[in-house]
């Protein structure tokens, strides 16, 4: 009997009146909260415009949930559509009963962040690489959702951690009443240890263009694949998970993407051009390159304009001084016609002094 173990919830639902709250949708919207709080404060300090993450997580989260759903019911069909389902076809729309693909709901929830950078004019690198450090940190709240439907475990364990699963649980071993390994809580460490690592290598390195999306990806599936081959609940059929050459489907996946995260990240490797942070309806003429060449221009033509303009005012200053003040009445005393006026005076006064005399 092992010392220590990590009990199930009692209840994944609770009820506000008729008003079901069910654990698995809080800690995706907890989840989904922390993303964008986060990549709104990094999307601020990139340059960018305030706001702008809020309105591009509201079609990727719709996406997402449609990606996400549809990825879980793809692989495993046979829980909806199978011969043997356990649920009615319609509940495959049941998402609050648990059931999301990581994986579709990241491909789909990019189309969403597409089609919004499409339409704003922004660059799908640098939103990539914003969000990504926000997707580790909602998945490792939203894995605790798995804790309160008693999913995403793995094999029998004697681990102080070990986690209590009620018996008859899809995955649950028959007659089996020990403990499993918490699989949910590894991936939420990891995905922590993700989500701080991917922030530091984006302030440590120059990662652009989606590099540091890329490393995401390649960081996540490492832990997945490792994660992935501890569990034994059902991917893919009703009370076992489908393997292809010894490897769950959900394993595979993490191959083709680790690769491809990889290919990703050489073939991007010296691509440095400059990255849309601001949407062209929002930039002013400080933001554009173009405007900023003009604005390193703009002095110099000022300072042109400002000395063709100050070359004439220079002249009249001087030539104000030279024709005003005490200078002009000398210059006009100095001339021929004034000295005749004052000889002719000189000698009227004569002329009538000497008249009086006589």
């Amino acid at each position: 009997m092992p010392l220590a173990s990590i009990p199930s919830p009692s209840q994944g639902v609770w009820y506000l009146g008729p008003i079901p709250l069910r654990a698995y949708a809080l800690c995706i919207v907890l989840g989904v909260i922390v993303a964008v709080w986060l990549s709104e404060r990094r999307w601020r300090a990139r340059g960018g415009t305030p706001g702008t993450m809020v309105d591009i997580a509201v079609p990727a989260v719709i996406f997402g949930l449609i990606g996400g759903r549809l990825y879980h019911v793809i692989t495993d069909w046979q829980l909806y559509f199978g011969p043997d389902a356990p649920n009615k076809p319609y509940e495959a729309l049941f998402i609050w009963n648990g059931g999301l693909g990581i994986w579709g709901a990241v491909a789909l929830g990019g189309v969403g962040v597409w089609l919004s950078c499409r339409k704003r004019g922004l660059s799908l690198g640098a939103v990539a690489d914003t969000v990504a450090p926000g997707i580790a940190f909602a998945q490792a709240i939203g894995r605790w959702g798995n804790y309160f439907n008693q999913e995403l475990f793995g094999g029998p364990t004697t681990l102080p951690w070990g986690l209590e699963i009620e018996p008859g649980r899809a995955g649950t071993i028959e007659g089996y009443t020990g403990l499993y390994h918490p699989a949910f809580l590894y991936e939420s460490l990891w995905n922590v240890a993700l989500g701080f690592a991917l922030i530091w290598a984006g302030r440590r390195f120059t990662l652009h263009h989606g590099r540091l999306f890329a490393l995401y990806v390649a960081g996540y599936t490492v832990g997945r694949f490792w994660i992935e081959g501890l569990r034994v609940d059902p991917v893919g059929g009703v009370d076992h998970a489908v393997h292809f050459l010894g490897l769950r489907i959900n394993q595979w996946t993490a191959i083709a993407l680790f690769v491809g995260a990889l290919v990703y990240l050489w073939v991007t490797r010296n691509k440095d051009t400059e990255e849309i942070v601001v949407a062209p309806s929002e930039q002013t003429p400080g933001d554009s390159p173009a405007s900023a060449a003009v604005a390193e221009e703009e002095p110099a033509d000022e300072t042109r304009s400002s000395e063709e303009t100050d070359s004439p005012g220079k002249a009249e200053p001087s030539g104000k001084t030279e024709t005003s003040g005490k200078a002009a009445p000398s210059d006009a005393d100095s001339s021929p016609e004034g000295a005749d006026e004052d000889g002719a005076e000189d000698d009227r006064a004569k002329a009538v002094s000497e008249e009086k005399k006589s």
